[in-house]
């Protein structure tokens, strides 16, 4: 094949030099602009783990990477006037300009051709060419000119950064963060030679403007970097090598995907790769490791499939769909990164202490979890355990060697009411009632869940009328029988284990009527069965659903009389907490989001407006429920489709509740209209809650995908959430919690006394495993 590379990047070259070495009969040519053995950029950083796929690759060129890089274990946080620092986290840095004269030179020993001081702006430049590898960066010119075909999705992010370096010296990768009077600073800073470190400042745009860094030259925008850094940099000068840029250098991040990565243009095959076709933030240094990891794999398909120009086609499609997967992941963790230090000033730095600060920053990404963080640092996260215990009220000695109860194990007070720990049994409809009443199928499914270690047992939603319902089969609390039949749950929750019971109302509106869900998710029951709909709106829920009637305030006076009588019940079956349901397209979630809220009365339009008639209930139930009782309200979060409430909408109803009294609140998302569109993961609906706890300062539930302790260990630690609410792991585990306690070493942990002999072979067993298993390594 004859190949072409544009752009000598880390990319273009190693592609060229791999593509030579496994086949030689190749005839390849690398295209650059700047001189040879002259670029721009301080110092780039990747992981061990890329070390060795190079050193797999070709380990001419890895020897040589492995004699000039900085490699480090420890992260070093500074913050609040404190010093933290941490091990085993494995970085390999390593000066750009080195990084790509190694592999320049390689690629000449092997034979590629490289032409340098030549721009290209058109792939037909190279009309001899079988593929061409458009590796020309961020601002690809390649890219740009078949936009309709590669669908490039650009985001400029919000975010000033301004990229320098200093010849002082660090032995860890060191976080600086420091508050000015127009909001935080934050350094990224790593040694990448013997004589070099990278020095990357960030900041937000308001405090970028703020300080007039936009009018400042570049000698003034480094002397005031110099000054606000002062105490790190301990006289050193900052550098710069970026006087080709006008003005004072910051510039915004932009974060690049491509619809599609390859293209026939009638003569050649043309390819992105690396920035070209993605790029990752500098907060989890990850870019230099995607380009190099796109060269590995481009390489590895035209091994399997030949090294034939036929086998283009074939080889191109197989590459684009294997990194498209690890690239979507590493742009995840990028993602989650990136925000972290976007918000950081108002949503952690101006609240968490020092060491909450530390363990949120070293999670950011969420590809590190709390099991991680012991295996890279046992004795740091033991101190941490301890530090978020004794917080907690536990009796923790300060310098304590014992490890106690990780975050999920430790109480949670709220109110009157003190949790046993912080998960949460979530409410997760069983359509199994007849005329409401609770029986013995919901005294031994939600008994045994309290058995099992959950700090808060939550029923499914209990419908507050007979027309409130989703299904006739759902659970109600408007009349003295359904009273007692909870109150008989409570008591035997109450005496039998340390849970505490939550019940949770709420009003199907638009939703009721339907069918169990094994019957048909969403369909409505026949006439016959069924009665009339009330929503904010008359907005169907699905285009055969039975059509709602829009509420007058005759309506809305009846239904918070109903929320009020149901409160009152549940206050006499001695529940300990309330939780009102205003989520998931249900009654009071059709109020809130404006695509199943169209009212043009004053209850619609405006947030305020849309919250008004949900508010009202909630006063109306915090008026009668017990002082001493906590109440939470569960919102959908987001919507997940256009025009529908995001996550900032939530944040401002979540102040509105907060303002009326809410204590909690319950953090999921979704299932508000049937055309959304959700974006699913490990963790994923963490986000919502992490924003409302830590910028809108109340207490918070995080939902979704929360299937192990290593998740909630993680969410609770980083200050994400109070609590975890887990579902369908508990439908398959009733004693969820305490296996997960057994799974983590964790045997102080009591369980109900009849069944202790059950733990103690629980727990052998599973040392039996993990010694089989550390046997066969």
């Amino acid at each position: 094949m004859r190949i072409v590379c544009i752009g000598g990047g880390p990319a273009g070259l190693y592609f060229a030099l791999l593509m030579k070495k496994n086949h030689p009969e190749h005839h390849i040519r690398v295209v650059e602009r700047n001189k040879p053995y002259d670029t721009f950029g301080w110092g780039v950083v990747f992981s061990d783990a890329t070390m060795e796929a190079m050193k797999v690759w070709d380990e001419t060129s890895a020897a040589e990477i492995q004699d000039a890089f900085n490699h480090w274990d420890d992260i070093e946080v500074l913050f609040k006037g404190t010093r933290q620092r941490t091990s085993g986290h494995g970085f390999v840095g390593i000066g750009r300009k080195k990084l790509l004269n190694i592999l320049q030179k390689r690629c000449e020993d092997l034979g590629v051709e490289l032409i340098f001081e030549t721009d290209v702006d058109a792939d037909t430049q190279h009309p001899d060419a079988d593929l061409i590898i458009a590796s020309d960066g961020l601002n690809s010119k390649i890219r740009h000119r078949y936009a309709d075909i590669f669908e490039p999705d650009m985001i400029v992010r919000p975010n000033r950064y301004i990229w320098l370096g200093t010849n002082k010296l660090f032995d860890a990768f060191t976080f600086d963060f420091r508050k000015t009077d127009h909001g935080w600073f934050q350094a990224h800073i790593y040694k990448f030679d013997d004589k070099t470190s990278t020095f990357i400042i960030e900041t937000t745009e308001e405090a970028y403007q703020a300080h007039g860094l936009d009018e400042m030259s570049q000698q003034d925008s480094i002397s005031f970097c110099e000054n606000l850094f002062s105490e790190v940099l301990e006289g050193a000068p900052l550098m710069t090598n970026a006087r080709h840029l006008r003005g004072s250098a910051w510039l915004n991040f932009n974060r690049l995907i491509c619809g599609k990565w390859s293209h026939y243009n009638g003569n050649s095959h043309v390819v992105l790769m690396g920035d070209a076709a993605h790029t990752a933030h500098f907060a989890i240094g990850s870019g230099t490791k995607l380009a190099i990891d796109d060269a590995i794999e481009l390489t590895n398909q035209f091994n399997l499939y030949g090294h034939d120009k036929s086998h283009i086609p074939a080889a191109l499609e197989t590459y684009e769909e294997i990194r498209r997967v690890d690239v979507a992941r590493i742009q995840n963790a990028a993602r989650n990164a990136m925000e972290w230090f976007e918000v950081v000033g108002r949503r952690y730095a101006d609240h968490f202490e020092p060491e909450q600060f530390m363990y949120s920053m070293l999670t950011r990404s969420q590809r590190i979890s709390h099991e991680n963080l012991r295996l890279r640092d046992r004795n740091w996260l033991q101190g941490y355990e301890n530090w978020f215990a004794k917080k907690s009220g536990l009796p923790i000695e300060s310098n304590s060697s014992t490890r106690h109860v990780p975050p999920m194990f430790t109480p949670y007070q709220l109110r009157g009411v003190t949790l046993a720990n912080r998960i949460v049994m979530s409410p997760m409809a069983m359509y199994s009632a007849t005329d409401g009443l609770i029986n013995d199928f919901h005294m031994v499914h939600l008994g045994s869940r309290a058995l099992g270690g959950a700090g808060l047992i939550f029923a499914e939603m209990t419908c507050v009328s007979p027309d409130a319902r989703i299904t006739p089969n759902c659970l109600g609390l408007w009349n003295e029988e359904q009273r007692d039949g909870w109150k008989r749950l409570v008591d035997f929750v109450h005496q039998n284990s340390d849970a505490k019971v939550a019940i949770q109302l709420g009003h199907a509106g638009r939703k009721g009527a339907t069918k169990p869900a094994w019957e048909g998710i969403d369909q409505p029951v026949d006439e016959a069965s069924g009665w009339p709909l009330i929503s904010a709106s008359a907005e169907p829920y699905l285009v055969n659903s039975q059509k709602p009637k829009p509420m007058t305030r005759e309506d809305m006076d009846r239904v918070i009389a109903d929320f009020v009588h149901a409160t009152e019940l549940a206050a006499s079956t001695g529940a300990d907490w309330l939780e009102l349901h205003a989520a998931h397209g249900y009654l009071l979630s059709s109020f809130l989001s404006p695509l199943t809220n169209q009212r043009e009365d004053e209850y619609g339009g405006s947030h305020a407006n849309r919250a008004r008639f949900p508010l009202e209930v909630f006063k109306a139930i915090r008026a009668v429920w017990p002082q001493d009782k906590p109440i939470s309200v569960r919102l959908s979060c987001h919507d997940w489709a256009e025009g529908g409430n995001t996550p900032d909408d939530a944040a401002i109803f979540a102040q509105m509740f907060k303002d009326a009294g809410a204590d909690l609140i319950d953090c999921s998302s979704g299932q508000v209209v049937k055309h959304e569109k959700p974006v699913y993961g490990r963790l994923f609906q963490t986000p919502f809650s992490d924003k409302i706890r830590n910028e809108i300062g109340i207490p918070t539930i995080a939902v979704g995908a929360i299937s192990e302790a290593d998740h909630a260990n993680s969410v609770i630690s980083a200050g994400r959430a109070d609590l975890c609410a887990v579902a369908r792991p508990h439908l398959a585990d009733p004693a969820w919690v305490l296996h997960e306690a057994a799974k983590i070493g964790l045997t102080s942990v009591p369980w109900p006394k009849q069944y202790y002999s059950g733990k103690t072979q629980y727990e052998t067993n599973l040392a039996r495993e993990a010694a089989a298993a550390a046997t066969l390594k």
